[in-house]
């Protein structure tokens, strides 16, 4: 079995969408593309927060439901 794993396949889907700038989304609008429920994708952004060393992950706001801002990590 050699598909990415839920993590790597929401990272990968974040980071191509992220190279041009920052990305602002909800889960629920982005579930079909990754095929991941919404709930899925908000434990994974979590996880991601800390993990993903080459995106800046945060939540940006909360209205109904989670907007999460992705930007490409700054070079240090």
């Amino acid at each position: 079995d050699e598909s990415p794993s839920k993590e790597q396949r929401l990272k990968e889907y974040l980071v191509s969408k992220a190279e041009d700038g920052e990305l602002y989304f909800k889960s629920k609008f982005i579930a079909d593309e990754v095929g991941l429920s919404p709930k899925e994708i908000g434990a994974l952004m979590v996880k991601l927060r800390d993990s993903a060393t080459e995106l800046t992950v945060e939540k940006w706001s909360y209205t109904g439901a989670t907007t999460w801002r992705v930007e490409p990590a700054r070079e240090a």
